[in-house]
């Protein structure tokens, strides 16, 4: 079989390349040139794109590099910068998946004649009667399904999670085995087109206007004020100003510059409404006993797709910023997932 390795010059996708050569197949791989502006951080900087090539070359396969940058701009950074103007809590890292490493790279390496694609995520894709399963990976601390669950059973079919079966230090054994380059590699853990130096605010300062806004408690009192209403997300009590105590934010209007707070026991939800949700081999049966997972390491809790977007909790929980991905799991299988309702 002949699969095209996406390589991002990090440990897990280096190993994933030399398991594909271990499995006999015909490996390439290729490097997704994704973020055109300044990085320090995640896997978008020209030195991972050099340890991707050296990796390879180690490794004794070819390895390319496909410039996705626009499509990156305007599927990926374009809808980040607006869902904060909109006063929503975006995960980038997941629409990427969606849009890039699972919709642009995947079409065009059936274009160029190859089978499947492999990735270093670590989740795992089994076959399962008829169709496929996308489980959680070996590594909990490190399970990758949650930012995967859009993945339907035709990207299934033609993906390859080489890792997904390994924990972390396995991964970095293998590596060190085969001298790989990258085995001491750290993780990248933030978003990658946004610079340490500066951050979240001037990143998106430099792209929409920000607006100061008011804190107001459960009462609408003014206990109060911040910089950017634009900043603020919806589950959060750290960082900001004014007599907050332990409340946490359970609303943001920009368009009325107001962040709303409120204790804990009072911003608890047991029910959330799931928009646009993708299904991984089918929507689950009304009243179905599944888990649902609301941050990608978060807590699964328990609960019930109720259909029409619905999903109701065996527990109350912290407020769910809207944007951020609900994702419903039947046992350690991804059912599927959609984003927090406003």
């Amino acid at each position: 079989m002949r699969v095209l390795v996406a390589m991002s010059g990090g440990v897990d996708s280096s190993v994933a390349a030399a398991l594909v050569l271990d499995a006999g197949h015909e490996a390439v791989g290729a490097t997704m040139k994704l973020w055109g502006g300044p990085s320090d951080t995640g896997c978008c900087s020209v030195s991972d794109v050099e340890d991707a090539r050296r990796v390879a070359q180690q490794l004794g396969i070819n390895h390319q590099v496909f410039n996705f940058s626009e499509d990156f701009e305007s599927r990926v950074v374009g809808p980040y910068v607006a869902e904060h103007a909109a006063g929503r809590t975006p995960n980038p890292c997941i629409e990427c998946n969606r849009h890039l490493k699972f919709d642009r790279f995947l079409e065009r390496a059936v274009r160029l004649g190859f089978d499947a694609v492999a990735t270093g995520h670590h989740a795992r894709v089994e076959r399962r009667g008829e169709g496929w399963c996308l489980r959680r990976g070996a590594d909990e601390a490190k399970d990758q399904s949650y930012v995967l669950h859009m993945l339907g059973q035709p990207q299934l079919a033609r993906v390859l999670l080489p890792v997904g079966g390994l924990t972390k230090s396995e991964v970095r054994l293998q590596a060190a085995h085969l001298g790989l380059r990258t085995a001491a590699k750290p993780d990248s853990q933030d978003v990658c087109f946004i610079p340490r130096r500066g951050g979240r605010k001037e990143f998106l300062a430099a792209r929409t206007e920000l607006h100061p806004g008011r804190i107001v408690d459960e009462e609408g009192r003014q206990i109060g004020e911040l910089d950017a209403v634009e900043l603020v997300t919806v589950g959060q009590r750290r960082g900001l100003s004014g007599a907050i105590g332990d409340r946490y934010v359970t609303a943001v209007d920009v368009e009325q510059g107001l962040v709303r707070v409120g204790p804990l026991a009072a911003a608890r939800v047991e029910r959330l409404v799931v928009q646009a949700p993708a299904w991984v081999d089918g929507e689950p049966g009304r009243e179905e006993p599944l888990e649902v997972q609301m941050s990608a390491h978060g807590r699964p809790v328990a609960g019930r797709w109720l259909g029409g977007g619905e999903v109701a909790l065996g527990e109350p929980v912290r407020p769910v910023a809207p944007g951020q991905s609900v994702v419903l799991y039947r046992g350690d299988c991804v059912v599927g997932g959609g984003l927090a309702a406003s």
